[in-house]
């Protein structure tokens, strides 16, 4: 009778031949035993494919799928279809695990937790490492609690960053979380629709994962698309969140209407170029109207229904006032 694994880590893969065998090698020879590695081959035109097969006749564990590029999204989705243990862990190609991770975080699960949070340090293409954040503990929290509590907290990881969490595979698949295809942005809109549904989180100090900040990878690199899809996102959650009664909104719509007005920042417009036109296209209004329930926020909105020159100025002189 097979054995189910507790674990499963799963792995998108996308021409990083430079890095894949550094994060398979750690994600491969952890101290617990019991878990398996999907890895998913994303069209990769590098000699990435080559190395998961070689590793593949190493180890058991590894499952490897092939097929065309379909973006992040889609290769986690086909990892999520394949999984088999009892919780999902997300872990980027470039990137590498401690290789007790699986150890001490086993250690940390109770029954029916839906997540798993933890700590993880930045790791630097030339060589430097960031010292963590400060550890938390926290326990029996709902994912709206822990949602509301530390969105919006200052930390060297992005609130949103998939990696520094585990996944109950059963939550996810009960409540069809899968991430949305064609977006560079779909850990933005995927984290608050998984800590709306979540009913049990943990957060650990401990540091397990290393996230590379590299050059050319696709979070580091510019591209216009980001400007539309982060309005895209923005659409998306108004969507979800705005007809839901009697629930805290206050912090998830502080951060849908930063982003939809994020692509009419000047620093923005210096990294992709002036797209007012395109943007305001994009930007279903009235959602918008909703969710600017600050008052900074509903000036932005109606200064931008003018004009993002207008808002613009607006900008300038909130940096005037504040450096004054």
């Amino acid at each position: 009778m097979e054995i189910k694994p507790f674990f499963s880590i799963i792995i998108p893969v996308y021409n990083v031949e430079q890095y894949l065998r550094e994060c398979l090698d750690a994600v491969l020879e952890q101290t617990y035993v019991g878990y398996e590695v999907i890895c998913v081959n994303d069209g990769s035109t590098d000699g990435s494919l080559n190395i998961l097969l070689d590793y593949k006749l190493k180890y058991d564990n590894l499952i490897v799928l092939d097929g065309v590029n379909g973006g992040t999204a889609s290769a986690r989705n086909k990892g999520i279809d394949a999984a088999r243990g009892e919780y999902i862990w997300f872990v980027d190609s470039d990137d590498w695990i401690e290789k007790t991770a699986l150890q001490v975080l086993r250690e940390n699960i109770t029954e029916h937790l839906d997540i798993l949070c933890f700590n993880g340090r930045l790791f630097y293409e030339i060589g430097a490492r960031e010292e963590q954040d400060a550890g938390i503990s926290e326990n029996n929290l709902t994912g709206w609690e822990y949602y509301n509590k530390y969105a919006l907290k200052r930390s060297k990881f992005h609130f949103v960053c998939v990696v520094l969490r585990l996944y109950r595979r059963e939550f996810v698949l009960n409540h069809n979380l899968y991430f949305e295809l064609g977006i560079l942005h779909e850990d933005n809109l995927w984290i608050p629709l998984v800590f709306y549904y979540a009913k049990s989180v943990t957060v650990i100090p401990e540091s397990v994962y290393y996230y590379r900040i590299r050059s050319g990878s696709k979070m580091q690199s510019e591209n216009v698309k980001k400007m539309f899809d982060i309005v895209q996102v923005a659409n998306l959650l108004s969507v979800f969140f705005i007809p839901i009664n009697n629930f805290q909104k206050q912090i998830v719509y502080r951060e849908i209407a930063g982003e939809y007005f994020k692509g009419f920042m000047p620093d923005e417009i210096k990294k992709f170029g002036n797209h007012d036109k395109e943007l305001k296209q994009l930007i279903h209004w009235t959602n918008y109207k909703s969710v600017s329930i600050y008052p900074r926020h509903k000036r932005i909105y109606s200064l931008l229904r003018i004009h993002p020159v207008i808002f613009r100025l607006y900008i300038a002189l909130e940096v005037w006032f504040k450096n004054k």
